[in-house]
Protein backbone atom coordinates (compact mmCIF):
# COMPACT_ATOMS: atom_id res chain seq x y z
CA UNK A 1 0.00 0.00 0.00
CA UNK A 2 2.76 2.45 0.89
CA UNK A 3 3.81 1.91 -3.45
CA UNK A 4 0.08 3.16 -4.29
CA UNK A 5 -0.10 5.92 -1.75
CA UNK A 6 3.44 7.35 -3.02
CA UNK A 7 2.47 7.21 -6.80
CA UNK A 8 -0.52 8.80 -6.06
CA UNK A 9 1.29 11.61 -4.30
CA UNK A 10 4.10 11.10 -7.85
CA UNK A 11 0.65 11.60 -9.42
CA UNK A 12 -0.52 14.81 -7.75
CA UNK A 13 2.79 16.53 -8.90
CA UNK A 14 2.87 15.10 -12.50
CA UNK A 15 -0.79 16.24 -12.80
CA UNK A 16 0.78 19.90 -12.31
CA UNK A 17 -0.39 22.01 -15.19
CA UNK A 18 3.62 22.64 -15.91
CA UNK A 19 4.88 19.31 -15.48
CA UNK A 20 1.96 18.39 -17.73
CA UNK A 21 3.51 20.82 -20.51
CA UNK A 22 6.92 19.10 -19.63
CA UNK A 23 5.82 15.75 -20.69
CA UNK A 24 3.90 16.71 -23.68
CA UNK A 25 6.90 18.92 -24.77
CA UNK A 26 9.31 16.15 -23.96
CA UNK A 27 7.19 12.65 -25.67
CA UNK A 28 7.18 15.37 -28.70
CA UNK A 29 10.29 16.36 -29.34
CA UNK A 30 11.16 12.77 -28.51
CA UNK A 31 8.95 11.58 -31.14
CA UNK A 32 10.21 13.77 -33.87
CA UNK A 33 14.08 12.39 -32.85
CA UNK A 34 13.50 8.91 -33.40
CA UNK A 35 11.87 9.74 -36.49
CA UNK A 36 14.89 11.02 -37.56
CA UNK A 37 16.86 8.78 -38.48
CA UNK A 38 20.95 8.81 -36.75
CA UNK A 39 19.19 11.36 -34.02
CA UNK A 40 18.66 9.49 -30.56
CA UNK A 41 17.43 9.80 -27.16
CA UNK A 42 21.21 10.09 -25.96
CA UNK A 43 21.82 13.30 -28.47
CA UNK A 44 19.02 14.77 -27.36
CA UNK A 45 19.41 14.96 -23.86
CA UNK A 46 22.92 15.65 -23.92
CA UNK A 47 21.97 18.65 -26.28
CA UNK A 48 19.79 19.62 -23.41
CA UNK A 49 21.33 19.42 -20.56
CA UNK A 50 22.33 23.20 -20.23
CA UNK A 51 18.66 23.46 -19.01
CA UNK A 52 19.41 22.22 -15.64
CA UNK A 53 20.67 25.60 -14.54
CA UNK A 54 17.83 27.25 -15.10
CA UNK A 55 14.77 24.54 -14.75
CA UNK A 56 13.48 22.81 -11.42
CA UNK A 57 14.88 18.60 -11.09
CA UNK A 58 11.40 17.72 -11.46
CA UNK A 59 10.45 19.31 -14.76
CA UNK A 60 14.08 18.13 -16.25
CA UNK A 61 13.72 14.47 -15.52
CA UNK A 62 9.93 14.66 -16.50
CA UNK A 63 11.24 16.17 -20.03
CA UNK A 64 14.42 14.03 -20.39
CA UNK A 65 12.24 10.61 -19.62
CA UNK A 66 9.08 11.61 -22.42
CA UNK A 67 12.15 12.75 -24.76
CA UNK A 68 13.55 8.39 -23.97
CA UNK A 69 10.18 7.15 -23.98
CA UNK A 70 9.19 9.27 -27.18
CA UNK A 71 12.17 8.24 -29.34
CA UNK A 72 11.35 4.35 -28.49
CA UNK A 73 8.15 4.89 -30.32
CA UNK A 74 9.17 7.46 -32.92
CA UNK A 75 12.07 4.98 -34.48
CA UNK A 76 9.22 2.87 -35.48
CA UNK A 77 8.09 5.29 -37.70
CA UNK A 78 11.57 5.55 -39.49
CA UNK A 79 12.20 1.92 -39.42
CA UNK A 80 8.86 0.63 -40.72
CA UNK A 81 8.41 3.82 -43.82
CA UNK A 82 12.16 4.33 -44.25
CA UNK A 83 13.85 0.60 -43.02
CA UNK A 84 16.29 2.99 -41.61
CA UNK A 85 16.23 2.71 -38.08
CA UNK A 86 15.76 5.73 -35.85
CA UNK A 87 17.51 3.99 -32.77
CA UNK A 88 19.56 0.80 -32.54
CA UNK A 89 16.37 -1.25 -30.85
CA UNK A 90 14.18 -0.79 -33.64
CA UNK A 91 16.20 -2.72 -36.19
CA UNK A 92 14.44 -5.52 -35.84
CA UNK A 93 10.87 -4.11 -36.16
CA UNK A 94 12.86 -2.94 -39.62
CA UNK A 95 13.10 -6.36 -40.49
CA UNK A 96 9.12 -6.65 -41.06
CA UNK A 97 7.56 -3.59 -40.73
CA UNK A 98 9.23 -2.67 -43.77
CA UNK A 99 7.89 -5.76 -45.53
CA UNK A 100 4.39 -5.21 -44.33
CA UNK A 101 4.79 -1.61 -45.68
CA UNK A 102 6.24 -2.36 -49.16
CA UNK A 103 2.89 -4.58 -49.31
CA UNK A 104 0.65 -2.01 -48.47
CA UNK A 105 -0.25 -2.77 -44.90
CA UNK A 106 2.27 0.23 -43.05
CA UNK A 107 -0.74 1.17 -41.20
CA UNK A 108 -0.99 -1.76 -39.28
CA UNK A 109 2.55 -1.99 -38.40
CA UNK A 110 2.31 1.11 -37.75
CA UNK A 111 -0.87 0.98 -35.18
CA UNK A 112 0.45 -2.16 -33.73
CA UNK A 113 3.79 -0.54 -32.83
CA UNK A 114 1.83 2.34 -31.13
CA UNK A 115 -0.14 0.14 -29.19
CA UNK A 116 2.26 -2.45 -28.34
CA UNK A 117 4.42 0.46 -27.46
CA UNK A 118 1.84 1.53 -24.98
CA UNK A 119 0.94 -1.81 -23.36
CA UNK A 120 4.30 -2.82 -22.81
CA UNK A 121 5.22 1.24 -21.40
CA UNK A 122 2.27 0.96 -19.17
CA UNK A 123 3.31 -2.80 -17.95
CA UNK A 124 7.22 -1.40 -18.10
CA UNK A 125 6.16 1.46 -15.88
CA UNK A 126 4.33 -0.39 -13.21
CA UNK A 127 7.15 -2.66 -12.60
CA UNK A 128 9.38 0.37 -11.58
CA UNK A 129 6.91 1.54 -9.27
CA UNK A 130 6.62 -2.05 -7.55
CA UNK A 131 9.94 -2.77 -8.15
CA UNK A 132 12.28 -0.45 -7.17
CA UNK A 133 11.72 -0.39 -3.61
CA UNK A 134 12.47 -3.98 -3.59
CA UNK A 135 15.50 -3.30 -4.96
CA UNK A 136 16.28 -0.56 -2.69
CA UNK A 137 15.74 -2.52 0.19
CA UNK A 138 18.11 -5.48 -1.19
CA UNK A 139 20.99 -2.79 -1.91
CA UNK A 140 20.78 -0.83 1.82
CA UNK A 141 23.04 -4.46 2.83
CA UNK A 142 25.86 -3.49 0.42
CA UNK A 143 28.79 -1.81 1.87
CA UNK A 144 31.97 0.17 0.20
CA UNK A 145 33.46 -3.52 -0.80
CA UNK A 146 29.76 -4.71 -2.53
CA UNK A 147 29.40 -1.47 -4.14
CA UNK A 148 32.90 -1.14 -5.33
CA UNK A 149 32.38 -4.62 -6.52
CA UNK A 150 29.00 -4.07 -8.02
CA UNK A 151 30.31 -0.93 -10.25
CA UNK A 152 33.44 -3.62 -11.17
CA UNK A 153 30.77 -5.99 -12.41
CA UNK A 154 28.56 -2.63 -13.99
CA UNK A 155 31.72 -1.22 -16.07
CA UNK A 156 32.78 -5.15 -17.33
CA UNK A 157 29.39 -5.62 -18.68
CA UNK A 158 28.45 -2.10 -19.87
CA UNK A 159 31.58 -1.97 -21.48
CA UNK A 160 31.13 -5.72 -23.34
CA UNK A 161 27.26 -4.77 -24.42
CA UNK A 162 27.79 -1.58 -25.55
CA UNK A 163 31.16 -1.91 -27.56
CA UNK A 164 31.57 -4.21 -30.57
CA UNK A 165 34.38 -5.80 -28.27
CA UNK A 166 35.36 -6.36 -24.99
CA UNK A 167 38.72 -4.39 -25.31
CA UNK A 168 37.37 -1.56 -27.08
CA UNK A 169 34.85 -1.17 -24.57
CA UNK A 170 36.89 -1.07 -21.37
CA UNK A 171 39.46 1.41 -23.89
CA UNK A 172 36.45 3.78 -24.09
CA UNK A 173 35.57 3.41 -20.18
CA UNK A 174 38.84 4.05 -19.09
CA UNK A 175 39.23 6.97 -21.01
CA UNK A 176 36.14 8.11 -19.21
CA UNK A 177 37.93 7.13 -15.57
CA UNK A 178 40.84 9.32 -16.81
CA UNK A 179 38.31 12.50 -17.75
CA UNK A 180 36.62 11.95 -14.49
CA UNK A 181 40.17 12.05 -12.35
CA UNK A 182 40.90 15.55 -13.98
CA UNK A 183 40.55 18.23 -10.89
CA UNK A 184 41.48 18.47 -7.62
CA UNK A 185 41.56 14.72 -5.60
CA UNK A 186 39.08 15.26 -2.57
CA UNK A 187 40.84 13.19 -0.16
CA UNK A 188 44.22 14.50 -0.43
CA UNK A 189 43.53 17.80 -1.82
CA UNK A 190 45.86 17.69 -4.94
CA UNK A 191 45.29 18.71 -8.35
CA UNK A 192 45.18 15.77 -10.67
CA UNK A 193 45.65 15.91 -14.79
CA UNK A 194 44.59 19.51 -15.11
CA UNK A 195 47.89 20.63 -17.11
CA UNK A 196 48.34 23.95 -14.98
CA UNK A 197 45.05 25.16 -16.21
CA UNK A 198 42.93 26.92 -13.19
CA UNK A 199 40.16 26.20 -15.10
CA UNK A 200 40.45 22.15 -14.78
CA UNK A 201 40.86 22.71 -11.00
CA UNK A 202 37.41 21.95 -10.89
CA UNK A 203 37.47 19.17 -13.24
CA UNK A 204 35.86 18.72 -16.37
CA UNK A 205 31.65 18.75 -16.02
CA UNK A 206 30.30 16.04 -17.12
CA UNK A 207 27.44 18.25 -19.17
CA UNK A 208 30.40 19.70 -21.36
CA UNK A 209 31.33 15.84 -21.65
CA UNK A 210 28.23 14.44 -23.03
CA UNK A 211 27.03 17.38 -25.16
CA UNK A 212 30.66 16.80 -26.76
CA UNK A 213 30.62 13.51 -27.21
CA UNK A 214 27.06 12.97 -28.24
CA UNK A 215 25.58 15.74 -29.60
CA UNK A 216 29.05 17.02 -31.34
CA UNK A 217 31.19 13.77 -32.02
CA UNK A 218 27.85 12.22 -33.09
CA UNK A 219 26.56 15.51 -35.29
CA UNK A 220 29.97 15.45 -37.13
CA UNK A 221 29.95 11.44 -37.69
CA UNK A 222 26.66 11.17 -38.84
CA UNK A 223 27.20 14.39 -41.14
CA UNK A 224 30.36 12.98 -42.18
CA UNK A 225 28.82 9.31 -43.66
CA UNK A 226 25.40 11.39 -45.36
CA UNK A 227 25.55 10.10 -48.59
CA UNK A 228 24.16 11.42 -51.62
CA UNK A 229 20.16 11.54 -52.52
CA UNK A 230 17.95 10.41 -50.58
CA UNK A 231 16.22 7.56 -49.42
CA UNK A 232 12.83 6.31 -50.82
CA UNK A 233 10.34 7.21 -48.42
CA UNK A 234 7.23 4.65 -48.74
CA UNK A 235 3.51 6.43 -49.00
CA UNK A 236 1.41 5.36 -45.83
CA UNK A 237 -0.97 3.15 -46.96
CA UNK A 238 -3.96 1.43 -45.59
CA UNK A 239 -6.11 2.74 -42.49
CA UNK A 240 -4.25 2.94 -38.94
CA UNK A 241 -7.22 0.41 -37.83
CA UNK A 242 -6.28 -3.12 -37.45
CA UNK A 243 -8.15 -5.33 -38.19
CA UNK A 244 -9.85 -8.06 -35.61
CA UNK A 245 -7.11 -11.10 -37.24
CA UNK A 246 -4.37 -8.43 -36.52
CA UNK A 247 -5.41 -7.49 -32.61
CA UNK A 248 -5.75 -11.69 -32.65
CA UNK A 249 -2.24 -12.04 -33.83
CA UNK A 250 -1.12 -8.72 -32.18
CA UNK A 251 -2.11 -8.87 -28.17
CA UNK A 252 0.04 -11.75 -27.03
CA UNK A 253 3.16 -10.59 -29.08
CA UNK A 254 2.78 -7.41 -26.83
CA UNK A 255 2.24 -9.15 -23.81
CA UNK A 256 4.94 -11.64 -24.39
CA UNK A 257 7.86 -8.78 -25.96
CA UNK A 258 7.03 -6.64 -22.56
CA UNK A 259 7.67 -9.85 -20.36
CA UNK A 260 11.13 -10.59 -22.29
CA UNK A 261 12.17 -6.72 -22.38
CA UNK A 262 11.35 -5.55 -18.52
CA UNK A 263 13.51 -8.07 -16.74
CA UNK A 264 16.44 -7.99 -19.46
CA UNK A 265 16.10 -3.67 -18.99
CA UNK A 266 16.24 -3.95 -15.51
CA UNK A 267 19.74 -5.71 -16.34
CA UNK A 268 22.86 -4.12 -14.70
CA UNK A 269 23.61 -4.46 -18.58
CA UNK A 270 20.86 -5.63 -20.36
CA UNK A 271 19.91 -3.13 -23.12
CA UNK A 272 16.96 -3.01 -25.79
CA UNK A 273 18.94 -4.59 -28.50
CA UNK A 274 19.05 -8.16 -26.61
CA UNK A 275 15.37 -8.65 -25.95
CA UNK A 276 14.32 -7.13 -29.34
CA UNK A 277 15.94 -9.74 -31.00
CA UNK A 278 14.69 -12.35 -28.45
CA UNK A 279 11.45 -11.10 -28.96
CA UNK A 280 11.82 -11.38 -32.34
CA UNK A 281 13.10 -15.02 -32.68
CA UNK A 282 10.34 -16.46 -30.04
CA UNK A 283 7.77 -14.88 -31.98
CA UNK A 284 8.68 -16.59 -35.21
CA UNK A 285 8.96 -19.53 -33.36
CA UNK A 286 5.56 -19.19 -32.48
CA UNK A 287 3.86 -18.02 -34.88
CA UNK A 288 1.00 -19.88 -37.14
CA UNK A 289 2.36 -17.67 -40.32
CA UNK A 290 6.00 -18.60 -40.12
CA UNK A 291 5.80 -18.43 -44.54
CA UNK A 292 4.69 -14.25 -43.57
CA UNK A 293 8.32 -13.82 -42.01
CA UNK A 294 10.98 -12.44 -44.29
CA UNK A 295 8.56 -12.10 -47.09
CA UNK A 296 5.68 -10.08 -46.61
CA UNK A 297 6.03 -9.17 -43.33
CA UNK A 298 4.01 -10.77 -40.34
CA UNK A 299 2.70 -8.73 -37.56
CA UNK A 300 3.90 -10.36 -35.00
CA UNK A 301 7.90 -9.54 -36.09
CA UNK A 302 6.86 -5.76 -35.23
CA UNK A 303 4.09 -6.04 -32.12
CA UNK A 304 6.75 -8.24 -30.11
CA UNK A 305 9.71 -6.77 -30.55
CA UNK A 306 8.29 -3.19 -30.25
CA UNK A 307 6.66 -3.92 -26.91
CA UNK A 308 9.99 -5.40 -25.92
CA UNK A 309 11.73 -2.22 -26.73
CA UNK A 310 9.67 0.07 -24.97
CA UNK A 311 9.44 -2.58 -21.60
CA UNK A 312 13.00 -2.77 -21.40
CA UNK A 313 13.17 1.43 -22.11
CA UNK A 314 11.58 1.15 -18.36
CA UNK A 315 13.54 -1.59 -17.56
CA UNK A 316 16.73 0.61 -17.77
CA UNK A 317 15.40 2.86 -15.21
CA UNK A 318 15.27 0.29 -12.58
CA UNK A 319 19.11 0.84 -11.89
CA UNK A 320 19.71 3.61 -12.44
CA UNK A 321 17.60 5.08 -9.87
CA UNK A 322 18.22 2.62 -7.12
CA UNK A 323 21.74 1.95 -7.71
CA UNK A 324 23.26 4.76 -9.35
CA UNK A 325 23.88 2.55 -12.38
CA UNK A 326 23.47 3.46 -15.98
CA UNK A 327 22.81 0.57 -18.40
CA UNK A 328 22.54 2.51 -21.42
CA UNK A 329 23.57 5.89 -23.15
CA UNK A 330 20.38 7.73 -22.51
CA UNK A 331 20.56 6.60 -18.93
CA UNK A 332 24.07 7.61 -18.37
CA UNK A 333 23.46 10.80 -20.06
CA UNK A 334 20.61 11.47 -17.13
CA UNK A 335 22.39 10.19 -14.36
CA UNK A 336 24.42 13.73 -15.26
CA UNK A 337 21.98 15.38 -15.00
CA UNK A 338 20.87 14.13 -11.62
CA UNK A 339 24.60 14.73 -10.45
CA UNK A 340 24.42 18.50 -12.27
CA UNK A 341 21.73 18.68 -9.04
CA UNK A 342 23.87 17.65 -6.64
CA UNK A 343 21.57 14.59 -6.72
CA UNK A 344 23.54 10.70 -6.49
CA UNK A 345 21.15 8.35 -7.43
CA UNK A 346 21.36 5.36 -5.32
CA UNK A 347 19.23 3.30 -2.73
CA UNK A 348 18.38 6.55 -0.57
CA UNK A 349 16.82 8.49 -3.36
CA UNK A 350 13.76 7.65 -2.92
CA UNK A 351 13.56 8.50 0.33
CA UNK A 352 15.63 11.74 0.04
CA UNK A 353 13.88 12.86 -3.37
CA UNK A 354 11.00 10.74 -3.37
CA UNK A 355 8.78 13.64 -4.50
CA UNK A 356 11.19 13.71 -7.60
CA UNK A 357 11.42 9.95 -8.12
CA UNK A 358 7.36 9.33 -7.60
CA UNK A 359 6.68 12.18 -9.90
CA UNK A 360 9.02 10.85 -13.07
CA UNK A 361 7.21 7.56 -12.53
CA UNK A 362 3.36 8.59 -12.36
CA UNK A 363 4.71 11.23 -15.79
CA UNK A 364 6.15 7.78 -17.66
CA UNK A 365 2.44 6.69 -17.14
CA UNK A 366 1.09 9.65 -18.13
CA UNK A 367 3.72 9.90 -21.16
CA UNK A 368 2.49 6.52 -23.09
CA UNK A 369 -1.21 7.96 -23.26
CA UNK A 370 -0.07 11.06 -24.52
CA UNK A 371 2.83 9.12 -26.91
CA UNK A 372 -0.48 6.69 -28.74
CA UNK A 373 -2.13 10.38 -28.95
CA UNK A 374 0.74 11.89 -30.93
CA UNK A 375 1.68 8.45 -32.10
CA UNK A 376 -1.49 7.34 -34.94
CA UNK A 377 -3.34 10.51 -35.69
CA UNK A 378 -0.31 12.98 -36.49
CA UNK A 379 1.71 10.32 -38.03
CA UNK A 380 1.83 12.39 -41.49
CA UNK A 381 3.50 14.98 -39.51
CA UNK A 382 6.34 12.90 -38.91
CA UNK A 383 6.96 11.11 -42.29
CA UNK A 384 6.79 14.97 -43.36
CA UNK A 385 10.46 15.34 -40.47
CA UNK A 386 12.11 12.68 -42.81
CA UNK A 387 12.14 15.69 -45.64
CA UNK A 388 14.15 17.89 -43.45
CA UNK A 389 17.55 18.67 -45.19
CA UNK A 390 20.46 16.92 -43.42
CA UNK A 391 23.00 20.15 -43.57
CA UNK A 392 20.59 22.35 -42.14
CA UNK A 393 19.62 19.58 -39.19
CA UNK A 394 23.31 19.17 -38.16
CA UNK A 395 23.99 23.07 -38.42
CA UNK A 396 21.15 23.18 -36.08
CA UNK A 397 22.06 20.75 -33.40
CA UNK A 398 26.04 22.03 -33.17
CA UNK A 399 24.74 25.63 -32.98
CA UNK A 400 22.48 25.04 -29.99
CA UNK A 401 25.53 23.08 -28.60
CA UNK A 402 27.55 25.54 -28.89
CA UNK A 403 24.95 28.16 -27.01
CA UNK A 404 24.39 26.06 -24.43
CA UNK A 405 27.85 24.72 -23.17
CA UNK A 406 29.00 28.51 -23.22
CA UNK A 407 26.08 29.46 -21.22
CA UNK A 408 27.22 27.13 -18.52
CA UNK A 409 30.07 29.37 -17.08
CA UNK A 410 30.91 31.58 -20.65
CA UNK A 411 34.25 30.15 -20.43
CA UNK A 412 36.12 29.65 -23.86
CA UNK A 413 37.95 26.96 -22.22
CA UNK A 414 34.36 24.96 -21.55
CA UNK A 415 33.93 26.08 -26.26
CA UNK A 416 37.88 24.47 -26.40
CA UNK A 417 36.66 21.26 -24.29
CA UNK A 418 33.48 20.76 -26.34
CA UNK A 419 35.10 20.58 -29.65
CA UNK A 420 38.27 18.65 -28.49
CA UNK A 421 35.39 15.87 -27.02
CA UNK A 422 33.60 16.34 -29.83
CA UNK A 423 36.33 15.37 -32.33
CA UNK A 424 37.55 12.64 -30.22
CA UNK A 425 33.67 11.40 -30.27
CA UNK A 426 33.98 11.82 -33.78
CA UNK A 427 37.44 9.48 -33.98
CA UNK A 428 35.73 7.30 -31.65
CA UNK A 429 32.82 6.28 -33.75
CA UNK A 430 34.59 6.20 -37.03
CA UNK A 431 36.76 3.42 -35.79
CA UNK A 432 33.96 1.84 -34.17
CA UNK A 433 34.81 2.38 -30.08
CA UNK A 434 31.67 3.14 -27.90
CA UNK A 435 30.92 6.72 -26.29
CA UNK A 436 28.51 5.74 -23.73
CA UNK A 437 31.19 4.00 -21.84
CA UNK A 438 33.26 7.29 -21.37
CA UNK A 439 30.51 8.74 -19.58
CA UNK A 440 29.44 6.18 -17.34
CA UNK A 441 33.41 5.84 -16.75
CA UNK A 442 33.45 9.67 -15.72
CA UNK A 443 30.32 9.71 -13.77
CA UNK A 444 30.76 6.21 -11.68
CA UNK A 445 34.93 6.65 -11.97
CA UNK A 446 34.77 8.88 -8.74
CA UNK A 447 32.39 6.95 -7.28
CA UNK A 448 33.94 3.73 -7.49
CA UNK A 449 37.42 5.30 -6.12
CA UNK A 450 35.68 6.75 -3.19
CA UNK A 451 34.07 2.75 -2.45
CA UNK A 452 37.56 1.30 -2.78
CA UNK A 453 38.81 4.08 -0.63
CA UNK A 454 36.50 3.75 2.06
CA UNK A 455 36.49 -0.44 2.11
CA UNK A 456 40.39 -0.19 2.25
CA UNK A 457 40.01 2.33 5.47
CA UNK A 458 37.70 0.46 7.12
CA UNK A 459 40.04 -2.96 6.41
CA UNK A 460 43.12 -0.74 7.84
CA UNK A 461 44.40 -1.69 3.79
CA UNK A 462 43.16 -5.61 4.04
CA UNK A 463 42.23 -6.44 0.34
CA UNK A 464 40.82 -9.58 1.34
CA UNK A 465 37.64 -7.81 2.64
CA UNK A 466 37.03 -8.11 -1.43
CA UNK A 467 37.36 -11.59 -1.30
CA UNK A 468 36.09 -12.44 2.41
CA UNK A 469 32.50 -11.00 1.58
CA UNK A 470 30.25 -13.36 0.22
CA UNK A 471 28.59 -10.56 -1.98
CA UNK A 472 31.35 -8.77 -2.82
CA UNK A 473 33.33 -12.08 -3.92
CA UNK A 474 30.12 -13.13 -6.09
CA UNK A 475 30.09 -10.40 -7.48
CA UNK A 476 33.92 -10.03 -8.68
CA UNK A 477 33.94 -13.36 -9.72
CA UNK A 478 30.37 -12.40 -12.09
CA UNK A 479 32.45 -9.80 -13.67
CA UNK A 480 35.29 -12.01 -14.23
CA UNK A 481 32.69 -14.39 -16.01
CA UNK A 482 31.45 -11.44 -18.25
CA UNK A 483 34.95 -10.61 -19.15
CA UNK A 484 35.85 -13.95 -19.93
CA UNK A 485 32.28 -15.70 -21.17
CA UNK A 486 33.19 -14.65 -24.85
CA UNK A 487 35.85 -15.66 -25.11
CA UNK A 488 35.39 -19.11 -23.67
CA UNK A 489 32.29 -19.37 -26.30
CA UNK A 490 34.20 -18.16 -29.01
CA UNK A 491 37.21 -20.54 -28.39
CA UNK A 492 34.97 -23.62 -28.04
CA UNK A 493 33.00 -22.58 -31.23
CA UNK A 494 36.38 -22.63 -33.13
CA UNK A 495 37.13 -25.94 -32.05
CA UNK A 496 33.59 -26.98 -32.96
CA UNK A 497 34.04 -25.88 -36.31
CA UNK A 498 37.40 -27.32 -37.39
CA UNK A 499 36.59 -30.53 -36.13
CA UNK A 500 38.95 -33.64 -34.82
CA UNK A 501 42.40 -33.01 -36.32
CA UNK A 502 43.22 -35.45 -39.10
CA UNK A 503 46.35 -38.08 -37.47
CA UNK A 504 48.50 -39.19 -40.31
CA UNK A 505 48.49 -42.66 -41.10
CA UNK A 506 44.84 -43.15 -40.13
CA UNK A 507 42.20 -44.84 -42.80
Amino acid sequence: MDTLSQLANGFAIAFTPMNLLWCLLGTTLGTAIGVLPGLGPALTIALLLPITFQVPAEASFILFAGIYYGAMYGGSTTSILLNTPGESATIVTALEGNKMARNGRAGAALATSAIGSFVAGTIGTAGIAFLAPVVVGLALAFGPAEYFSLMVLAFVMVSAVLGSSSVRGLTSLFIGFFIGMVGIDLQTGQARFTFGLPELLDGIDVIIAAVGLFAVGETLYVAARRYTGRDEIIPLKGSLYMSAQEWGRSWKAWFRGALIGFPIGAMPAGGAEIPTFLSYAVEKKLSKHKEEFGTTGAIEGVAGPEAANNASAAGVLVPMLTLGLPTSATAAIMLSAFQSYGINPGPLLLTTQSSLVWGLIASLFIANVILVILNLPLIGLWVRLLRIPAPQLYAGILVFATVGTYGISQSPVDLVLLYVLGAMGFLMRRFDFPTAPVIIGMILGPLAEQQFRRAMTISAGDWSVFYTHPLSLTLLLLALLALLAPKIYSFIQHRRTRGPEHVPGDA
